[in-house]
């Protein structure tokens, strides 16, 4: 595998996972009961837009400059505004946030988080970065698997109830991958079946996604929602032209809220793209 996100952090598809993430954070904190969260692809927590790789791709210009840039009206999008401000007093200005990091900011002192990066110089990094956090524990091991282990999560004797997996792969082979990612889902919900999950997934040309649409229809779960932001039209298969969430169990009435935000994302991200979706593939 010779996925590396550095090389990508804080572009649009960032953006979107993101703010999303942090808004399904905030819905699960509402209540009182302790949050269990597994990221399974964790990546290293936290990078820097100066470094080479971000400075090579440029992407960051067209994903967290264009929304540092705007006016923001949107509470989900203040929301993550706030966060990066955050990342960034805590470690320097161009620092952004990844999926470890922003679980580690918006749960509480009695959740629990659980990372897995595979990569063996990445997951040190990942260690580095949460090191001190008690509630955060680095496994170097894969994703897919750990969704067989470590759910339902029990853990220091404590079973949780409630909580998030997040599912983003780097989809070097984007069929194959597929084929895991829907195996790993069906055995999570089975397995924790009043999880939140969500996948990312990356937009070429939308039409070659019907088969995910209809296998995702079919998963385990009491509702799926889908979730795509696109910032050029998707008529190249050559290039990333937006992406998608795949949520399965959002929060009540969670997808109205979203269509609102993703219009305001829409509005700072996209160069004419078509108009954002979201669109319950099942209601629960």
């Amino acid at each position: 595998m010779n996925y590396r996100h550095a090389f990508h952090a804080g572009n649009h598809a960032d953006v979107l996972k993101h703010v999303v993430l942090l808004a399904l954070c905030d819905a699960l904190v509402r209540k009182p009961a302790p949050v269990f969260a597994l990221d399974t692809h964790a990546g290293r927590g936290l990078y820097a837009l100066d470094s080479d790789p971000a400075l090579r791709t440029g992407e960051a210009s067209e994903g967290i400059d264009r929304v540092l840039a705007a006016p923001v009206d949107d509470p989900s999008i203040q929301r993550y505004v706030a966060a990066i401000h955050a990342c960034r007093t805590q470690h320097g200005a161009h620092a952004y946030p990844g999926s470890p990091w922003l679980l580690a900011h918006a749960l509480r002192a009695s959740d629990r988080i659980a990372c897995c990066e595979l990569q063996p110089d990445e997951a040190a990094a990942l260690k580095a970065n949460m090191a001190g956090d008690r509630r955060i524990a680095v496994h170097q091991r894969d994703g897919y698997a750990a969704m067989k282990a470590l759910l339902p999560p029990v853990v220091g004797g404590q079973r949780f109830a409630r909580g998030l997996v997040l599912v983003d792969p780097p989809y070097e082979a984007q069929l194959e991958e597929f084929a895991s990612v829907f195996a790993a889902l069906r055995d999570g919900m089975d397995r924790w079946p009043q999880a939140t999950c969500m996948l990312w997934y990356p937009i070429k040309q939308r039409r070659s996604l019907q088969p995910f649409y209809r296998s995702a229809a079919t998963l385990p779960a009491k509702s799926v929602l889908i979730a795509e932001l696109l910032v050029r039209p998707d008529d190249s298969p050559l290039r990333m032209n937006g992406s998608g969430l795949l949520l399965l169990n959002p929060p009540y009435q969670f997808e109205a809220s979203l269509a609102t935000t993703l219009r305001a994302l829409a509005a700072m991200l996209d160069g004419g793209a078509p108009a954002p979706r979201v669109e319950m593939l099942r209601a629960g």
